[in-house]
């Protein structure tokens, strides 16, 4: 085991595809990726729907979605689903939807490799994510996607460590110090939630692009109860929690 494992304690948390390595094995893994990946998800989960993650947005994206019988996501306001939580507020039940995403996506990819369990989790769903997530094991790796700088490389962002802490706070048992940072910080942001969130660089990229509803749909905090499992395909609903 490496010195990154967090086998210690049951509640464990790490930055990223390469967490799902370093961490000690979980019986649950939780992905986060508020904007806006698992954001999308839950939307449109709430709705019927199943998403179908993707690593690349390329031409064999396209095939993807031909084998799978289901629609591809595009690129905002060019396509009818993006990842624009805003485009799934409408999604009909029983729609299927590639979602590419360099982050969340390739997340939830990795850790279907080994992890037994996988849900999305995001600021929306943060306390069903977190109960649901207590009937289905006792040890917990809560993985924030983060974003990428221009060159590739991750990009640790502030709205997937607040969403990680989010979770962590209803997950029982002991933390390891990165899981219990991430739960503090979210501790002190609580009530503050929506101005951390708008005057972040995530947030400020938003803005600029003009996806500013976006950002308000990501902050809203436990307003759903639905959560997405990943089967192998896609994150479809597992159960409601309350």
């Amino acid at each position: 085991m490496t010195p990154f494992g967090q086998e210690a304690w049951a509640c464990r948390c790490e930055w990223g595809p390469a967490a799902v390595e370093a961490l000690a094995p979980a019986d649950v893994t939780i992905v986060v990726d508020v904007f806006s990946f698992t954001t999308c998800v839950d939307v449109a989960v709430s709705r019927g729907a199943a998403i179908l993650p993707y690593p690349w947005n390329d031409p064999s994206a396209v095939e993807f979605a031909r084998t799978q019988r289901a629609e591809l996501a595009g690129r905002r306001r060019q396509a009818r689903y993006s990842l624009a939580p805003e485009s799934y507020l409408e999604a009909p039940e029983g729609l299927r939807c590639v979602l590419p995403s360099p982050n969340g996506a390739q997340v939830t990819l990795a850790a279907a490799r080994t992890a037994p369990v996988v849900l999305a989790g995001s600021l929306r769903n943060a306390r069903a994510v977190a109960e649901a997530a207590q009937r289905l094991g006792s040890s917990f790796n809560v993985v924030p996607a983060g974003e990428r700088w221009p060159d590739g490389s991750l990009r640790p962002a502030l709205e997937d460590w607040l969403g990680a802490g989010g979770i962590l706070r209803w997950l029982p048992g002991s933390r390891s110090p990165e899981a219990e940072s991430a739960a503090a910080l979210f501790e002190r942001h609580r009530d503050t939630l929506v101005a951390i969130l708008d005057q972040c660089g995530s947030g400020r990229e938003l803005d600029e692009r003009g996806h500013r509803k976006d950002k308000l749909i990501a902050g809203e905090l436990d307003v759903s109860s639905a959560v997405a499992r990943f089967d192998g395909i896609a994150f479809v609903a597992a159960l409601r929690v309350r």
